[in-house]
Formats: structure tokens, C-alpha cells, sequence
């Protein structure tokens, strides 16, 4: 520990907290504290999380920039760094755990604190235990953005920069995020446990996990009153829901691996992520993903694969495979339900009907036959659902003519339909965060103007609602946006 941080002053932010991880004992964290950050400055901030984190309303000031930077310590809590294990790229990776994040601790409210980019932990591997500014926004932006979507994810609270230099692929400034969650466990906690033949440790992380978070797994009879199939039978429809959510509003994770699944169905560990712009299913968004392991339309599976490898790590505590393999054939089953449900949503229909996957299926090909981009065509067709002239939705396809007979089915479909056909409005949303804009605001940043960000993160936190003077960012990617290369550094 530095001498810098020993001498650390403390800020009281107001909030009451909790022990939570911390009561699992030391086998499960190392108890450290950040690495100060030298000049740090704002660079953006969400009202809406900090209202979510309970945060009195004067807590943007000098007190908590150096709070949530690392730099002071915050009066309640004992930061800590997690060890955990897990599958990268399909690879068994061995121990991993928390190599630039550094707990700082749980709200009584319920929301653990996270700093990302705070320094080496002892599991950094030889990374320098830093992120910089340009994958800090993103991070910081996505969050937000997907909480404003409603698909299921961890928040982002602020961004801090520094002047301190960071090497990647190129020379970048430092920066911090703070992330919000119930909780970070990640699939790979329990990988590590069970890796290691620690029945003991195992079983308490997952009796911690079913009390704090999945109790109904207590009482809940369907497999045999085992609360651990349970547990992962509950944890395989969340992430069904989260997975089905994400084919259904374009989103790329880019890096799915086990260390990268949250035990809570959260999106987690924003990286080179991306949002389609023309509909490729085959989309492999992450310039590091060589083999096309994480392409868009592989994340289904993968996100099941993932699931597998839970179930082999809780088998010890399950004791029977029949009851494991019962319980991952809820993914199975709740994942084309949830994802039929996320369409007929965009297609403003309100009651399922035999023929509807087919009718899905038909214009999923459409679109990907000609590249359409996925969210301007969703939103103009939400906007002829709600009345508007259907020229702008045809215009959208070099030869309309498979589009205008598909419409004749989706037409004769939608007149049996009880649903309101605005409802599509709020289902497509008018702005998501495109690569190239999140790079024009990263652009700016770098150059200390983060207007940008600020700019993007108001629209972002109301995707569905048009804003006027904004159609720029809701418009048609340009050229050069095609040539913007995500990886895993990103």
C-alpha cells in the first residue's frame, strides 16, 4: 500500500453502508485500497444514477471528484478486489479476478460501488490496473443507455480523468469509472471455487447468492426442493431475458466470456461492444474475436454455453445432472419466448398467434439481404405503425418489392390484433450509441471538451423521445464510421 494512499483523506458522501461481499470472508477479496490519480477533473456524470445511489443533490463537488477517482477514502467502507476464474474465448483461463476494479463497498440501499481503472490489484496478471479515458466513456455511456433501453444491466455513475499516461495500443490518459450494481458475482466466481476443489467456499458464495438475491429458491419445489438447481435454473432465465433483449435492439456484448456473465442477468463489463448499423446477423463486433466466437447471432448460444460451464461448477452442491440439465432447459425454453415477445413489441403486436416467428423470421432476412440499418428501420417502421406515410420504410431498401409482399402478411396479421399500433414508438428507439458517435465525443474529451459526452448521455437516457435539432444522431452512420476497430482493450 502507497504511502500516498495510507495518508488519504476520507469524505463522508452521506450514505449509509452495509458489509455485503465483504461478509463472505477473505478467501473470496483482497482488501486494498485505489491508487491515487495525479490532477484529477471531472469528465461526466449521470443525475439519474446518482438518484438511483441515493446521493444527496449537492454531490457533484471537489470532495467526490477525489472520492471517485481513489484518491480520498470514503468514509464506511473497506475497498476490496474479488478473485475469480473463468472460460476467455472458450478457453479455460484460470484465475482471473478484479484486475482494475476495486470494490469500494454496499449501499444500505442495496447498490454495490465500483471503481474501474483504480489501480493494480493482485490480480491485475501484469496489467497496470488502469483504463483510459476513450473506453471509460464508453463504458460510462453504454450503461446508461441500456438502463434507459430497459434491457437488464450495471450503471455508470461518473467518469474521472487524469493527465497520468496509459499505455495501449497508443499512448492515452487515464480515467475512472464508477460503476453501480446489486451486485458484480460473475459466473466465474463460482468457477474458481469449484476449479479448485473448494466445496466449502463454493457453497457459501452460492447460499449468499440465493439468500441476498434468488430466496424464492428456498421454497421453490419444480426440482426436487434442490435450492442450487434452482439457483441456476433462476440465473439461466434471467440471462435468457437479457440475451433475447439484446438480439432484439441490435446490441453486440463483443466478449462473452464466463468472467463477463453476471449470476444477476445484468449486462456487465462493457468493452468492444457495438450496435449494428446494417443488419449482418454474422456481425463480429470485436476486432480481437478472430474466430467470430461472439458474432451477434452467435450470442444465444454462447450465452448458453456459459450457462453450461455455471452448471459444471455448481454440480458439487447439485449433486445430480438429471436436475442440472433441468435446470439449463430453462434457458431453452425461455429464450425464443422472450425474444417473440421483444418483436411482436417492436411490431406493436400485443397477443402471440401461430405464425408470427415465421413472419419475423421472413423479415429478419429482408434486412439482412440488404445491410438495412437495424435501428433507423425499425424506428421509421414504428413511426408508420403510429400513422406516419410508409415512403421513408420503403426507401430503405434497394428493391422493395420482398418488402411490400412481406408487409401484405404483416398488414393481414396486424388487422386481427387488439394491440395499439404506437405502441411501437416506444418499443424502437429514435438514438443508441453508434460506435462513431460514441468516437466523435471520445475525440472531443481527449481534446478536454466534453460537451460531447454530455450531449450524447441526455439523449441516450431518453432513447425513445425525439429531440428537436438532434437528427444528426439518429441519422445514417458515415463512411468512415465502418472503419472504427473495437477490441478488447476498447
Amino acid at each position: 500500500m502507497s504511502e500516498i494512499a495510507e495518508k488519504a483523506p476520507i469524505v463522508d458522501l452521506g450514505l449509509p453502508w452495509k458489509p455485503g461481499f465483504r461478509t463472505l470472508g477473505p478467501a473470496f477479496f483482497t482488501v486494498l485500497r485505489p491508487t491515487p490519480l495525479p490532477a484529477p477533473h471531472w469528465v461526466a456524470h449521470s443525475e439519474a444514477a446518482s438518484r438511483a445511489l441515493g446521493l444527496p443533490a449537492d454531490w457533484h463537488n471537489d470532495a467526490s471528484l477525489a472520492a471517485f477517482t481513489g484518491n480520498a477514502a470514503i468514509a464506511g467502507t473497506e475497498p476490496l478486489a474479488t478473485v475469480y476464474s473463468g472460460h476467455q474465448f472458450g478457453v479455460w483461463a484460470g484465475q482471473l479476478g478484479d484486475g482494475r476494479a476495486i470494490l469500494l463497498g454496499e449501499t444500505a440501499g442495496g447498490l454495490e460501488v465500483q471503481l474501474k481503472g483504480a489501480g493494480r490489484t493482485p490480480y491485475s496478471r501484469m496489467g497496470d490496473g488502469r483504463a483510459v479515458l476513450r473506453s471509460s466513456i464508453r463504458e460510462f455511456l453504454c450503461s446508461e443507455a441500456m438502463h434507459a433501453l430497459g434491457v437488464p444491466t450495471t450503471r455508470a455513475l461518473c467518469v474521472t480523468g487524469s493527465p497520468q499516461p496509459v499505455r495501449r495500443e497508443t499512448l492515452e490518459t487515464a480515467a475512472v469509472v464508477t460503476r453501480l450494481a446489486p451486485s458484480f458475482i460473475r459466473f466465474g466466481h463460482f468457477e474458481h471455487f469449484a476449479a479448485a476443489g473448494r466445496e466449502d467456499e463454493l457453497r457459501r458464495l452460492a447460499d449468499f447468492v440465493i439468500d441476498r438475491f434468488y430466496p424464492a429458491c428456498r421454497t421453490d419445489s419444480r426440482l426436487g426442493g434442490n435450492a442450487y438447481a434452482s439457483l441456476l435454473q433462476a440465473v439461466s432465465e434471467r440471462t435468457a431475458e437479457m440475451v433475447a433483449h439484446w438480439q432484439a435492439i441490435g446490441f453486440c456484448h463483443g466478449v462473452m466470456n464466463t468472467d463477463n456473465m453476471s449470476i444477476l442477468g445484468l449486462t456487465i463489463d462493457y468493452g468492444p461492444f457495438q450496435f449494428l448499423d446494417g443488419f449482418d446477423p454474422g456481425h463480429i463486433c470485436n476486432h480481437s474475436d478472430t474466430g467470430g466466437r461472439y458474432a451477434f447471432n452467435q450470442q444465444p448460444n454462447v450465452a448458453y454455453w456459459n450457462l453450461f460451464c455455471l452448471a459444471q461448477a455448481l454440480m458439487p452442491l447439485i449433486g445430480e445432472e438429471e436436475l442440472a440439465l433441468a435446470a439449463l432447459g430453462a434457458y431453452r425454453d425461455r429464450f425464443p419466448l422472450a425474444f417473440d415477445a421483444h418483436m411482436r413489441a417492436k411490431l406493436a403486436l400485443a397477443d402471440a398467434r401461430a405464425g408470427d416467428g415465421a413472419l419475423v423470421e421472413r423479415l429478419l432476412r429482408l434486412l439482412a439481404a440488404e445491410r438495412t440499418d437495424w435501428t433507423i428501420f425499425w424506428r421509421r417502421f414504428a413511426h408508420w405503425r403510429a400513422g406516419a406515410a410508409l415512403a421513408p420504410v420503403r426507401e430503405l431498401f434497394v428493391d422493395a418489392r420482398p418488402f411490400d409482399e412481406w408487409l401484405l402478411s404483416f398488414e393481414t396479421r396486424a388487422a386481427q390484433d387488439c394491440g395499439h399500433p404506437a405502441s411501437a414508438l416506444a418499443t424502437n428507439p429514435a438514438y443508441v450509441l453508434r460506435n462513431h458517435l460514441a468516437q466523435v465525443a471520445i475525440e472531443q474529451a481527449q481534446q478536454t471538451d466534453f460537451s460531447g459526452v454530455q450531449t450524447l448521455l441526455t439523449l441516450l437516457q431518453t432513447p425513445y423521445q425525439e429531440q428537436p435539432g438532434m437528427q444528426a444522431y439518429a441519422d445514417f452512420p458515415p463512411d468512415w464510421a465502418s472503419t472504427i476497430e473495437i477490441s478488447c482493450s476498447s
